[in-house]
Order: C-alpha cells, then structure tokens, then sequence
C-alpha cells in the first residue's frame, strides 16, 4: 500500500461510513426518526384567557406566600409596608485639589488637542506645549505620589 492512502481508514466506523454519500438528507431524516418519545400536542388544548379584573372592585387576590385569599386593598398595605427603602448613599469622597489638578492634566489635556483636531482648530505653540507639559506633570505627580510601601502578600485588594 503507498504512503498516499488508498486503503481503508482504522478506527472505529462512524456514522457516515454507514450512510451513503448521497442520502445526507436521510441521516438526518433517520436521526430525528429514532430520536425520542415525541409528546402528542392536541391543538384543541388552549389556554383560555381570563379577562382581567377591575382595580378596586374588591376582588379577591391570592397570595402565593401565605396561601390564603386577601383583598386587593390588604394586598396593597401590605406590600407597601414590606417594600424595601435603601438607606441613602454616602456622599463622594472629595478630591484633593492636587490631585484633581493632576487628573484634569491627564484627562483634560488630551480631550483638548482633540476637540481642537477634529474642530480644525489652530492653536499656538506656546499653548500645545502648554498642554503637553501639564499632561506629563500630571502624569508624573500621579506616579510620585502612588503607596511604595510593602504590601501585604495575602491581601487581594477585595473590599465587602
């Protein structure tokens, strides 16, 4: 036998060595025949659709927690008074005013010189370098003034 093929595959059969070729179309046909129990649908089975009650009729509502009939207006108080109210949130941590003039360097500058490219706005040159000097003074301040200190080898920065 040549080193190109020509024989006989090893391993074992698969499914399309059992199928022809050109009967794809029933394979599948065989593999949706014998997949499994179909469930019989009765297009008679339908579900019929009350229509809805009129608020404040006093119609009975069931509560599935406590399994007993309430009125609609006992339903209402009730989930009025369990409603949740998160307490309010605590404000903003103010920023100190070094680092928010280092951050609007860093952010501020490049929003410039681009409002200023896409505008087709000309500014001086004194005025780009300007921009360019508070975005790399900003940038450095911020890296000076970062925590050197060790820290602890078992803390993964997770805060509950």
């Amino acid at each position: 036998m040549a080193a190109g093929g020509g024989g006989r595959r090893r391993g074992p059969p698969t499914i399309l060595d059992c199928v022809e070729r050109d009967s794809e179309d029933d394979a599948w046909r065989s593999i949706v025949e014998h997949y499994g129990e179909r469930v019989p649908i009765d297009p008679d089975d339908r579900w019929e659709a009350e229509p809805p009650a009129e608020p404040g009729a006093g119609a009975a509502a069931w509560d599935d927690e406590v399994g007993d009939v309430r009125s609609d207006e006992a339903g209402a108080r009730e989930a009025a008074e369990e409603r949740f109210v998160p307490p309010p949130p605590p404000p903003l941590p103010r920023v100190a005013p070094d680092r928010l003039l280092a951050w609007s360097g860093v952010f501020g500058t490049p929003l410039v010189l681009l409002t200023a490219v896409i505008l087709g706005v000309h500014l001086p040159a004194w005025l780009g370098y300007l921009l360019v000097a508070g975005f790399v003074g900003g940038f450095g301040y911020l890296v000076t003034r970062m925590p050197r200190g060790p820290r602890d080898p078992m803390d993964d920065g997770a805060r509950l």
